[in-house]
């Protein structure tokens, strides 16, 4: 099969690239800017999926399968282009194309973001939760989602939606984890509240994310979904998996949760202090992702334990 990946330059899309190649698929990425690929036989096609010009029939003629990738994390300037009008125009040259040439299949790489946060309360979301995103990010990316689903009127025309929690590995850029862990290994991280009995950790390992794109590519069953991924734990689970990582002691103290509040609110207008509202949202975070249709439909069960994976952050070599 011939493959489209956008997005293959990021943390998600080189390791879906490595799994596609080692699969033995033809795969054919686009980039914006100058792209070394290691994989021999690897299309390169230099393009700007933002520019209204860009020629997206060329880009997905002879395709079989679309995996888009493609995301911006840091300029909200440019996310409504690419997350929105890119993702339009690329799914509606597929459409086209797909009913003229031969049938594609289209993969949206999205986000559990698109349901939006939820203070505290515990949740479980699943995928008949209400859309609520929050952010700009968030919002462009579930708008990008609509119109990946919205009616095609074609046969020939397929997609997927797989919108995993907070991706972790070994090679991603984000630190927040990592200072974390730094936090854990100094001896200062405290629960907040309750959350050492009732808080949630959101996230799913790189791998677990690349093997289910696979099964969403490839898997008829996929088809017409829209599927959630996380492996959640406990974050006392997560947390002293951080501490056993690094050969420190489990954290065992705990704050109340309104008292810092309000310390923090006051000092945050005064001074610069790790803590802080947001971060104190995710630390007593009671929201879970089960992937119960994911694990139905394709069979799929995440096989990096959070808990466990989670060291590799902190060593030289991936945690098997």
């Amino acid at each position: 099969m011939l493959i489209l990946l956008t997005g293959a330059k990021g943390f998600i899309g080189s390791r879906l690239l490595s799994r596609l190649y080692e699969s033995g698929h033809k795969v054919k990425l686009v980039t914006r800017t100058t792209c070394e690929c290691e994989f021999s036989g690897v299309e390169i096609v230099h393009a700007d999926l933002t520019n209204p010009d860009t020629d997206f029939d060329f880009l997905l003629s002879g395709c079989d399968v679309v995996f888009n990738c493609a995301g911006e994390i840091h300029d909200e300037k440019l996310m409504r282009s690419l997350h929105v009008d890119a993702t339009e125009r690329l799914v509606a040259a597929a459409s086209r194309l797909a009913s003229e040439e031969r049938p594609i299949h289209f993969v949206q790489l999205s986000s559990v973001g698109a349901y939006g946060p939820a203070r505290g309360v515990a949740r479980v979301v699943n995928e008949q939760t209400s859309e609520n995103p929050q952010g700009v990010y968030e919002e462009t990316k579930t708008i990008g989602d609509s119109r990946v689903a919205k009616n095609r009127s074609n046969a020939f025309f397929s997609y997927t939606i797989l919108r995993p929690s907070n991706v972790f590995g070994q090679s991603m850029t984000n630190n927040s984890l990592r200072q974390l862990g730094r936090i854990v290994k100094k001896g200062l991280f405290f629960y907040i509240g309750s959350a050492k009995k009732d808080s949630v950790a959101t996230y799913i390992h790189v791998d677990d994310v690349v093997s289910a794109l696979m099964l969403c590519g490839f898997d008829r069953k996929a088809k017409g979904e829209i599927f959630n991924l996380s492996n959640d734990c406990a974050l006392s689970d997560l947390i002293d998996g951080m501490a056993d990582a690094q050969q420190v002691s489990h954290p065992k103290w705990s704050l109340p949760e309104a008292p810092l509040r309000l310390i923090v609110s006051i000092a945050n207008r005064f001074l610069y202090l790790p803590v802080t509202q947001a971060r104190i949202d995710a630390l007593v975070a009671r929201t879970s992702y089960p992937s119960t249709k994911l694990r139905d439909t394709l069979g799929f069960i995440p096989e990096r334990e959070v808990p466990i994976a989670i060291g590799e952050l902190f060593t030289q070599k991936p945690v098997v």
